[in-house]
């Protein structure tokens, strides 16, 4: 008898959130709160990879180039033969918006329970350089009747060339009306929220599981971050050092079980950018004598060409060849621990609005100090005034 209380408590708080949804259900001709999901995205399939890579060359935000009206087609030119051959060698395509589309409608369905005020709840689609491009997405939302829209970053660690990227193209979108008459609000960046912390460290601790008991120790996790221009980190973005919070918040959460390195992959071109680089790092340790890696994607939140190719065909058959066996913890992707962590964030966000704490986070206001870009400015200002 002493047991029966708290499992008839545990089942009756299950059933009253079930009834809760059914009987809190919105009206049929509700809006839906939209919840854009916004990355950079990848091409489907290879013929679209040329589009992809020109418009990624010509987003000064992410890559600055001296004459980047002309250069950027041309360098989408000369770079699309090797890229499409990329994407050939992991099955014809990226698979980050089918996977941004499954994480999406998931955190959606919880969404509608957790936050009932605020259903339903829809997951847009917002790439920024490949289709559904934000343009397209904004005018999806204005064809539903959107009315409340949270702008949601995919990348969990803040930097101007990505999630500010994608925000100044919202904006521009949205202050000239093409997404309709919304109010706006933002979340910018969650990468040490525990629920992210946990699904990382869970994949690390399935790879590390692959190695013997007896070694598995001394098996060194190397967390691979998407670099950046020196120009960019030294204007005092914030990504390094928040990419560096989120490894902290996970050999936490790992009780530091493992030696550990934070380094830097895809860079570009012949600038400076932040290092060390991910395959240098691995041809140093098999230098060291080390015989056992664990590579983790701490920045991406779904696999594509980055992990399929740059990481498990490339660095990690580099360092097999080197006489280190490597294995991946796995990409987020299908996580219901991940899916649920996105739906906790946006539901924690919805509660704060409307606890009166503003459409944006404290942080997100504050501009790099060596922050020339104008719409950058224009952007905050407007997202922070609910996006009016």
């Amino acid at each position: 008898m002493a047991f029966a209380a708290p499992r008839t408590t545990a089942l009756t708080r299950s059933l009253a959130r079930s009834f809760s949804s059914l009987h809190n259900a919105p009206p049929p001709n509700k809006s839906p709160t939209a919840v854009v999901m916004m990355n950079m995205g990848g091409p489907e399939t290879v013929p679209e990879t040329h589009d992809f890579l020109k418009n990624l060359f010509s987003d000064g935000d992410l890559i600055p180039l001296p004459f980047q009206r002309f250069l950027a087609p041309w360098i989408a030119r000369r770079r699309t033969p090797q890229i499409e051959k990329q994407y050939t060698d992991i099955g014809g395509g990226s698979p980050i918006l089918r996977y941004t589309k499954l994480q999406g409608e998931g955190m959606a369905k919880l969404l509608d329970e957790l936050h009932p005020e605020t259903a339903p709840h829809k997951a847009y689609v917002a790439f920024r350089y490949v289709r559904p491009l934000t343009e397209q997405t904004a005018a999806e939302m204005k064809a539903d009747g959107v009315k409340r829209a949270i702008a949601f970053t995919q990348y969990p660690q803040y930097s101007c060339s990505t999630t500010g990227s994608s925000l100044n193209e919202m904006f521009r979108r949205g202050s000239a009306g093409d997404a309709g008459d919304i109010e706006w609000s933002v979340i910018d960046r969650w990468g040490t929220h525990p629920g992210f912390i946990e699904a990382v460290a869970q994949n690390i601790e399935a790879a590390l599981s692959k190695f013997p008991a007896s070694t598995r120790k001394d098996t060194v996790l190397l967390f691979s971050a998407h670099s950046l221009p020196m120009s960019v980190v030294n204007r005092g973005d914030p990504y390094i050092l928040e990419v560096s919070a989120s490894v902290s918040a996970v050999m936490d959460r790992l009780k530091h079980s493992n030696p550990f390195r934070l380094v830097w992959q895809s860079q570009v071109g012949p600038s400076a950018w932040m290092g060390m680089q991910t395959g240098e790092a691995l041809k140093g340790l098999a230098r060291l004598g080390k015989k056992q890696v664990v590579l983790v994607p701490i920045a991406f939140t779904s696999d594509h060409i980055e992990t399929l190719y740059e990481l498990d065909l490339e660095y990690a058959e580099e360092a097999r060849q080197l006489g280190i066996e490597v294995h991946r913890a796995e990409s987020l992707n299908g996580s219901p621990v991940f899916i649920r962590a996105l739906a906790d964030i946006a539901a924690q966000h919805l509660k704060d609005c409307s606890a009166g704490k503003g459409p944006v986070s404290t942080q997100f206001g504050l501009r790099c100090p060596g922050c020339t870009n104008a719409t950058c400015g224009q952007q905050k200002t407007w997202f922070a005034r609910g996006g009016r």
